[in-house]
């Protein structure tokens, strides 16, 4: 039997990414999906398939079940509404993943203030505040986990991205007061920390050139000379599967009475020296 056989989890930012793979490791381990992203086509064909599609099929041939929505985490009403009839097909929520982010850099002085305000939002009030808050009313009676998805900028002061630091670290005071007040009705509250993790987050040429402003077109072996420099393991980045996996053990009856803490698997970036 899996660990997660009859088991329903609401994930969040489910197109792609970190939010598509931990959808696939917790089908792969019986669960059923209540997948969300606000996600167009790939490409401008109107054939192309959607992340969220592409999702669903993956989940599907893993022979798990699963409801798809697109839905902006900004939108309380609209997250309600899936999370409703997510439960009326899947039944009760066991676990929620708040997963959907953003991430846009600037220094202070040109910093937009629309991209403070969408980053704030989505990240912030959006993942932490509207998700949850849409969820809750679904949960199994008998509780379940919530698990956010955070960042080592969450334990760290980054430079040219004040925004997603401030979105990171308010979503730790929000996991530490929820695990308070939802512990009562048996939910646990916790939170992991990825460290650079391979997704369409930091596989792009923005990214590139923040991470080696000194070549004109750096490619991901002159990111990765940097970025092994940047924690004690030595690793240019960590995989989606190691922030799927600390996110099934918090999940999971192992942690059990395990509520309330921070799980950074960044191979020690935040930490370092």
């Amino acid at each position: 039997m899996a660990r997660f056989d009859g088991k329903v989890v609401f994930v969040t930012g489910a197109a792609r990414g970190q939010g598509r793979e931990h959808a696939l490791r917790f089908a792969a381990e019986g669960a059923a999906i209540i997948a969300v992203d606000l996600a167009p086509p790939r490409t401008g064909s109107g054939d192309a398939p959607s992340g969220l599609a592409e999702t669903a099929a993956a989940v599907r041939a893993l022979g798990a079940r699963i409801v798809t929505a697109e839905a902006d985490v900004r939108d309380l009403e609209a997250l309600s509404a899936v999370a409703a009839s997510g439960a009326e097909e899947l039944g009760p929520i066991d676990v929620v993943l708040a997963n959907a982010a953003i991430e846009t850099f600037a220094p202070i002085e040109s910093l937009e203030e629309s991209a403070w305000r969408d980053v704030i939002d989505i990240n912030l009030g959006g993942v932490y505040k509207k998700t949850i808050k849409a969820v809750l009313p679904h949960f199994r009676e008998s509780g379940g986990a919530i698990i956010i998805t955070g960042s080592y900028c969450g334990i760290r002061g980054t430079v040219d991205e004040v925004h997603y630091v401030a979105s990171k670290h308010g979503a730790v005071g929000v996991m530490k007061a929820l695990a308070n007040e939802l512990g009562p009705r048996g939910i646990r509250v916790n939170i992991v920390h990825p460290g650079l993790v391979w997704t369409p987050m930091v596989n792009n040429s923005h990214f590139f050139r923040v991470m080696r402003p000194d070549v004109e077109n750096p490619t991901k072996e002159d990111v990765a000379e940097v970025v092994r420099e940047l924690n004690p393991l030595g690793v240019p980045w960590v995989e989606v599967v190691d922030i799927s996996n600390a996110m099934l053990f918090l999940a999971s009856d192992d942690a059990r009475y395990i509520t309330g803490v921070e799980v950074a698997v960044d191979a020690g970036m935040a930490n370092k020296a």
